[in-house]
């Protein structure tokens, strides 16, 4: 089939190169011309596992290639996708600018039946508006109509290739049974492959993928709570960790005590759900996600408090922190807790020099302030304390005498569960840490 993706960010890049891959003609749109030259080079302007591999195949095979025209996406295809951000505002509220401007872009050049199948995130009712700015731009007549159905993404950063080949689920939202055909027919190859299909009404479809994230954000901050508790107590939140995720009613995933979740999606989705739910009169709701976020925005402060309290004073110590994007495997520094850690000790006097194997570049244009190096021991250099912000694979693999030979004080703040705490204080080091530090339980 002929499909066109409009919006090549993280979501949209991969879901192009991915439909491709399965076998669709695909077009890409974005109105950034340097990132549609560069993803015709076969090369994403961001970090993502296998995707550039991708690219250069299909687009060597001629399935695909990316464009800056909405004229040229009408008149490719019928059946559209749309992946464009849709950013939270400081009040918490999506802003769906992105979306209407696609829409508007795009609809006065479609001709013939035309399904606009949008991607992002966005609050319940959204389809609905799409679809009346749809119905006030086509072109009169018969000739043209449209109709918006909703298919949220799931994919994580790291992990987008083979979420979107292999997802956990597929979910649809339609006003018609033709357009839930289409949607079944672009994506039977991987529904073939054993990847469930659900199709619901638009508003359901709207919602899940904010739901889905909340409920992953609240399991975070219940574990960082609980991980609070077992500090205060004597207790070890690892093991409890373990504990808990054995029963099948909870599973481990989404159960490791740390900085707290950022990115692009769980705070902002966080956060726009607790917004709507509090707009539509559902305070139950609001006030839970609330708490959630309160959790979530406390955790890089009790991270540098733990460092406070292990050098006395953070006035004119140096400080290496090991990681800066928000989580291991990506180049994305939204939201970090490692960056704001960064931020926060430089703001109460600090001497900090950053090191991560991926996100430096991005990290230096949100975070100019402070210093970034391109190797860890280099940021460990001369340092009164270590911090290690982001789980990196690297860090554990670390020997710690390596490190101790570089510092000028072996003390070491982990707040992620970064590296391996009785092997550190084995070799010599002050730990500290958001999580009690006992070893973990044994099954016997």
């Amino acid at each position: 089939m002929q499909i066109t993706v409009i919006g090549c960010g993280h979501l949209g890049a991969t879901h192009a190169a991915c439909m491709a891959s399965i076998g669709h003609e695909v077009v890409g749109v974005d109105i950034d011309s340097g990132r549609v030259e560069l993803l015709n080079s076969g090369r994403a302007w961001f970090y993502e596992p296998g995707l550039n591999v991708l690219l250069a195949e299909n687009i060597k095979a001629g399935r695909l290639h990316f464009t800056t025209s909405f004229a040229e996406a009408a008149a490719f295809a019928r059946v559209h996708f749309i992946g464009v951000a849709t950013p939270g505002q400081p009040d918490g509220a999506y802003d769906l600018s992105q979306l209407h401007n696609a829409v508007a872009a795009l609809v006065p050049h479609v001709r013939g039946e035309t399904l606009i199948i949008g991607k992002s995130t966005v609050p319940p009712g959204t389809a609905v508006e799409l679809q009346a700015l749809a119905d006030s731009l086509r072109h009169p007549g018969p000739e043209a109509s449209v109709e918006v159905a909703w298919n949220p993404e799931f994919v994580r950063e790291s992990c987008a290739v083979q979420d979107t080949l292999r997802p956990d689920r597929i979910v649809v939202g339609t006003a018609s049974g033709r357009a839930a055909e289409l949607i079944w027919e672009i994506y039977q190859p991987i529904a073939e492959a054993g990847v469930p299909l659900l199709a619901t009404d638009l508003a359901t479809a709207e919602l899940v993928k904010g739901a889905a994230n909340a409920f992953l954000a609240t399991k975070l901050s219940f574990i960082n709570s609980m991980a609070d508790i077992c500090v205060a107590t004597g207790g070890d939140v690892r093991a409890l960790a373990a504990a808990l995720g054995m029963d099948p009613r909870i599973g481990p995933a989404f159960l490791h005590a740390g900085a707290g979740y950022g990115g692009a999606c769980l705070p902002k989705d966080v956060r726009g759900l607790g917004r709507f739910a509090r707009q539509i009169g559902v305070g139950g709701a609001a006030d839970l996600l609330a708490a959630v976020d309160a959790v979530n925005a406390a955790r890089p402060d009790q991270v540098i408090g733990v460092a406070r309290n292990a050098l006395g004073t953070l006035a004119g110590r140096r400080i290496g922190i090991w990681g800066a994007a928000f989580k291991a495997g990506t180049d994305d520094v939204r939201d970090s807790a490692a960056l704001r850690i960064a931020d926060g000790l430089r703001r109460l006097g600090a001497d900090v020099t950053v090191y991560d194997p991926l996100a430096t570049k991005n990290a230096q244009a949100v975070l100019p302030e402070i210093k970034y190096t391109d190797c860890p021991l280099a940021a460990a250099s001369g340092a009164d304390a270590l911090v290690v912000a982001t789980a990196w694979p690297e860090f554990a693999a670390v020997r710690p005498a390596e490190v101790a030979a570089r510092t000028s004080r072996q003390v070491v703040v982990d707040a992620c569960q970064g590296i391996n705490l009785e092997s550190w204080r084995g070799a010599g080091w002050e730990v500290a840490s958001l999580v009690a530090a006992r070893p973990i339980g044994t099954h016997f």
